[in-house]
C-alpha cells in the first residue's frame, strides 16, 4: 500500500475505487497516521468503531499477532462524507483475525474498507465479513488481500462481501485478492450485489407488516451479518443503531 511521502492515485491497484480527491484533501499526514497495535504470545484485542463524518476521514491500522493472539476489529463507515478504514495485519502461528465491518450512506461519497492479512506462520485463522448499503450516486467498497506465504500450513481465511443498492445509481465493488504459496490451506471469498429481497418484502407485506417498516428490518438483517461474531450485545447494537441511523428516510 502506499506509505507517507506519496500520494496515491487511481492507478495504485489498492486506491482504484478511492475518493482521489479526498485523500489528497486529507495530505499526507494522514497516510502516515497509522494506529500499530502489536499483541504478544496468547493476548488478545477488541475493537468496535464508528466512523465517517462531514469532512473526509482516514483511518489505518497495523496489527501483529504473535502466536495464538487473536485481533477483533469491527467498524460501521456511516458520515456523509468519502471514508476509507485500512487494516493489515500479520499473523504468527495459530493467530486468529476477525474483521466485520458495514459502509452505509447516500450522496456521491465513497466509503471504502482495505484489508491486508498476512498468515505468515502455520495454523492462522482470519474471517472477514463485510456489507454495503447504498443509495443516491454513493460507493461502497471491499478491497481484501490475503497472503499466506509457504510455510503456513494449516491456514483457513475467508472473505464475505454482499451489497445492497437501493437504487440505479449507486455502486458496490468487491476486490478479493489470494496469494497463496502453502499447500495445505483454505481460502475462500465470495461476493454479490443486489437488491432488495422483494419476495421477503411480499410475505411481511402478507403479514401486515408495514412496506417501510418492512424494508428496515430487511436492511438491519442484512447489515447484522458483519457483526454476528461481536460477543458483547450492546457493542453489536451500538454500532448497528449507527448504520440504521444513517439510513434516516431513505427508505
Amino acid at each position: 500500500m502506499t506509505e507517507a511521502g506519496t500520494l496515491p492515485t487511481r492507478r495504485d491497484e489498492a486506491w482504484r475505487y478511492a475518493d482521489i480527491d479526498a485523500v489528497t484533501q486529507l495530505g499526507l499526514d494522514a497516510l502516515a497516521d497509522w494506529q500499530e497495535i502489536s499483541l504478544a504470545a496468547g493476548e488478545s484485542h477488541k475493537q468496535c468503531i464508528v466512523v465517517g463524518s462531514d469532512s473526509p476521514e482516514l483511518h489505518r491500522i497495523r496489527l501483529s499477532l504473535g502466536e495464538g493472539a487473536r485481533a477483533e476489529i469491527f467498524a460501521s463507515i456511516v458520515g456523509p462524507a468519502s471514508c476509507r478504514f485500512e487494516v493489515e495485519v500479520r499473523l504468527a502461528k495459530g493467530a486468529h483475525f476477525e474483521f466485520g465491518g458495514v459502509t452505509i450512506g447516500g450522496g456521491e461519497a465513497i466509503r471504502e474498507f482495505v484489508t491486508h492479512a498476512v498468515h505468515a506462520e502455520p495454523e492462522g485463522t482470519s474471517n472477514q465479513v463485510v456489507r454495503a448499503v447504498h443509495w443516491d450516486q454513493a460507493s461502497g467498497n471491499f478491497l481484501g488481500q490475503i497472503d499466506v506465504v509457504r510455510d503456513a500450513q494449516k491456514t483457513d481465511a475467508a472473505q464475505d462481501f454482499k451489497g445492497l443498492l437501493l437504487n440505479k445509481g449507486a455502486s458496490a465493488n468487491a476486490v478479493p485478492q489470494l496469494e497463496i504459496f502453502a499447500d495445505d490451506v483454505k481460502c475462500a471469498h465470495g461476493a454479490t450485489v443486489g437488491q432488495l429481497d422483494e419476495m421477503a418484502r411480499y410475505y411481511m407485506a402478507a403479514r401486515g407488516i408495514p412496506p417501510q417498516t418492512a424494508k428496515k428490518l430487511l436492511v438491519r438483517a442484512f447489515l447484522a451479518d458483519a457483526f454476528v461474531a461481536i460477543e458483547d450485545e450492546a457493542e453489536q447494537e451500538r454500532l448497528l443503531d449507527a448504520a440504521l441511523d444513517a439510513l434516516g428516510n431513505t427508505l
